[in-house]
């Protein structure tokens, strides 16, 4: 009896290879799996949602320009500011009312910022970075406030330079609204440094260790950084600056070790 015929490899019909699984599209918060259609019509929604409430913080500025303006104008004293054009002053209330807006809509602009990038995160990455999304308002916030405490001193040291003589102060509202904005925003931006040296920490970039033996230098570049960032040219302004930011750096060498670098 004949056997049967051997299984040859090289006489067996050949075999496609397998095609290799496709990558898995990123999934929703539902679980589901995201197209690219997904992710361009979530982004315009959170974006939506995100206008919506600058749009109704704006109305509301718009309603407290005339107060915020007063309290904004108060370190200048009892002068009136020039208005050069007659659509000037309309300006100037829908500036401030804008970042009124921006102010008062930052939370929900933060929360549907966390809501469309923390799908694609995994697990342990959506646990280290939420609680850094609220301290970014609250480090913003403390900025503009300590740059609110400083502005009577930076403007009380620029004055002084136009109180008689060859020089007299005129100033305009455009730009003094546009130095105390510029002012608010440096003070605000810098203080978000801490996040960054956390997060730095977390993919192994900087560590406790290397922060605490970089105090000399830091001190050199925070003395940098506060001159620099405070546009009045006073002694207070940089100092309370400086000061400030120094504690958050001791304050990030804190949570970097407790965060175990």
């Amino acid at each position: 009896m004949a056997d049967p015929d051997p299984v040859d490899g090289s006489l067996a019909p050949p075999r496609d290879d397998p095609a290799p699984p496709a990558a898995p599209e990123e999934a929703g918060e539902d679980g589901k799996v995201m197209s690219l259609v997904d992710h361009l019509a979530e982004l315009r929604r959170r974006i939506a949602i995100a206008l919506l409430a600058v749009a109704a913080g704006t109305v509301v500025g718009f309603i407290l320009a005339p107060r915020i303006l007063d309290v904004l104008k108060a370190p200048y004293g009892a002068d009136p500011l020039i208005l050069l054009a007659p659509g000037e002053g309309f300006f100037i209330y829908l500036k401030i009312a804008l970042v009124t807006g921006v102010v008062l809509g930052m939370p929900v602009i933060l929360w549907q910022l966390w809501r469309f990038i923390s799908p694609g995160l995994t697990r342990q990455e959506r646990r280290l970075a939420r609680p850094w999304v609220p301290l970014a308002l609250v480090f913003f916030v403390l900025g503009v406030g300590l740059a609110y405490f400083v502005l009577p001193y930076a403007v009380a040291f620029l004055g002084s330079f136009g109180q008689g003589g060859a020089l007299q102060n005129a100033w305009t509202a455009d730009g003094y609204f546009g130095f105390v904005a510029m002012m608010f925003l440096a003070f605000g931006l810098v203080m978000q440094y801490p996040i960054v040296l956390v997060l730095l920490s977390k993919v192994g970039i900087v560590t406790s260790e290397r922060l605490r033996s970089s105090r000399r230098l830091v001190i050199v570049v925070i003395a940098v950084v506060a001159a620099v960032a405070t546009p009045g040219g006073d002694i207070i302004s940089p100092l309370a600056l400086g000061v400030t930011m120094y504690a958050l750096y001791e304050l990030s060498i804190f949570l970097v070790r407790a965060g175990g670098h």
